[in-house]
């Protein structure tokens, strides 16, 4: 996985950080932890994922793993959606645009 440098963090997740950065680290469950991440298809300005979904088989291949770059977390479905909203906001004032990974300068996308 990829973090990005200036990491967007919800006000839960903010409370929490150390906490939330433990667990990710350590692979443990987390039911209300969610990644704001860069999409894997052109068609989408971000994804949201909850961490749970990186004990899957498929991320024991680190190559997989590294095409994930997250740009935000958030404690709550409910925060990761509003952290979502506030990130396309900024691109969109900042831009005109929704290019998300031009604007962080982090991704695939550069």
């Amino acid at each position: 996985m990829k973090w990005y440098r200036k990491l967007y963090l919800g006000d839960n997740a903010k409370k929490a950080k150390y906490k939330v950065f433990g667990r990710i680290r350590k692979g443990s469950f987390s039911p209300d932890t969610f990644l704001i991440t860069l999409p894997n298809t052109g068609e989408d300005l971000l994804e949201i994922t909850s961490v749970n979904f990186l004990f899957q088989p498929h991320f024991k291949n680190k190559k997989n793993l590294d095409k994930i770059y997250v740009v935000g977390i958030a404690k709550g479905r409910e925060e990761a959606l509003e952290l979502v909203r506030l990130i396309i906001d900024e691109v969109y004032k900042a831009t005109g645009g929704f290019d998300i990974a031009g604007y962080l300068h982090f991704g695939v996308r550069r």
